[in-house]
């Protein structure tokens, strides 16, 4: 069964302390949960209060809708995150095999 993991780095430039930081995340990983079907985690330590990194994966039967359901959640993820006041410095996903090995996409986004 294929899945697909979506990593996002972000950058919040007007965050002035971790509870600005933490504010913004959890209010996107919430969003996230409630208008997509997948699992959002944060994947680093708290250590710069200007940035976060995010992990969410979906599974589906079908890689072609996995395809598309990360090319909506990436543009889903730039327009909250504008919303939020933070920015994508870096995103990329990929395809999950079964023995948890990752498998290259044949048409990155």
């Amino acid at each position: 069964m294929p899945v697909a993991r979506l990593l996002v780095e972000l950058r919040i430039p007007a965050a002035q302390s971790l509870k600005d930081r933490r504010q913004v995340v959890r209010s996107l990983k919430d969003r996230l949960r409630r208008s997509f079907n997948v699992s959002v985690a944060e994947m680093d330590e708290t250590i710069l209060w200007q940035s976060a990194s995010l992990g969410i994966v979906a599974i589906s039967g079908s890689r072609d809708y996995l395809r598309g359901e990360i090319t909506l959640l990436s543009q889903a993820i730039a327009r909250m995150a504008t919303e939020l006041g933070a920015e994508i410095a870096d995103s990329w996903w990929e395809f999950l095999e079964s023995d948890g090995e990752a498998a290259p996409d044949p048409s990155p986004q």
